[in-house]
């Protein structure tokens, strides 16, 4: 489900590119050193958002250090190290042990299990030290799961389940910005949701699997709807987040929120307008 929360390169700075990718490889390294190679292969990008986001907010003392990677082996990689990127590692964590389980109980994904299987001993570290968070996330698969049984078509309900998750995890201590950061976490977990829902819904056409879009997924505008759907989630991401006293690395996070959010979607909804031409034809 997750991996949408992303930059649009093109519109980038590259010094602001290398800053990004430097919050990027750091988690890495923190889920290499502390959760092994297994932790490092469910690395995505928004948490990545989410580390910047709370390096800027709470102005964390951040450590430079290289590193090579699998990746790119040829030549040390710039990482940066603090506080919040370790925190937003074991956020990864936990979602992706979650995101599996869910995977195995909707679908029964042989390789989801066992993948999850690997990284439960991690996963069940990282819960003892975030009971908050942990809570929100068991909560959160009971009522999507009962959801998804009960096929409620409701898209303001199935994707408020994970806005709930988001905007725990989006706090990481309480204080007086919790209150908006919980409003982003809501509305970016929203948006997540929906544009999954999204992106499979040709998919769940042909497969039967619950996705509430199928609601409206016939109407002669459901295109225009939602667009306007997506819209409103990001509005209200953006005013939570405009209330947030961030100056450092703004630009990338304006990126993220303004540009990179919507990349995926200008891809799904042109490679879904060609194919339907093509079908035309």
């Amino acid at each position: 489900m997750f991996g949408y929360i992303t930059i649009k390169k093109d519109d980038l700075k590259i010094k602001d590119y290398d800053k990004y990718q430097a919050y990027y490889c750091g988690i890495c390294q923190e889920l290499k050193e502390n959760y092994k190679k297994t932790g490092q292969a469910t690395l995505t990008y928004d948490m990545t958002f989410l580390a910047i986001l709370l390096t800027g907010l709470y102005e964390s003392k951040t450590v430079q250090e290289e590193h090579y990677c699998v990746m790119h082996p040829g030549k040390k990689h710039l990482c940066f190290r603090n506080q919040y990127i370790h925190y937003c590692a074991d956020m990864n964590i936990l979602l992706a042990y979650y995101n599996l389980m869910d995977d195995w109980e909707d679908e029964k994904k042989h390789g989801a299990l066992a993948a999850a299987r690997m990284l439960q001993k991690s996963a069940s570290q990282i819960a003892s030290g975030y009971p908050r968070q942990t809570a929100a996330i068991d909560e959160y698969l009971k009522k999507l799961h009962k959801c998804e049984k009960e096929r409620i078509m409701d898209l303001d309900l199935a994707s408020g389940y994970t806005g709930e998750v988001m905007a725990e995890i989006f706090v990481p201590k309480e204080d007086i910005w919790s209150e908006e950061l919980r409003k982003l976490g809501f509305f970016l977990g929203k948006f997540i949701y929906l544009m999954d829902a999204y992106e499979d819904l040709e998919k769940d056409k042909k497969t039967g699997n619950y996705n509430p879009f199928l609601a409206i997924s016939e109407a002669p505008d459901y295109e225009e709807q939602a667009e306007q759907i997506l819209l409103m989630m990001t509005a209200e991401a953006s005013r939570a987040f405009e209330k947030l006293p961030i100056l450092e690395n703004v630009d990338i996070l304006r990126n993220i929120l303004y540009a990179g959010i919507w990349a995926k979607y200008e891809t799904i909804k042109s490679r879904r307008n060609s194919r339907n031409e093509e079908n035309e034809h």
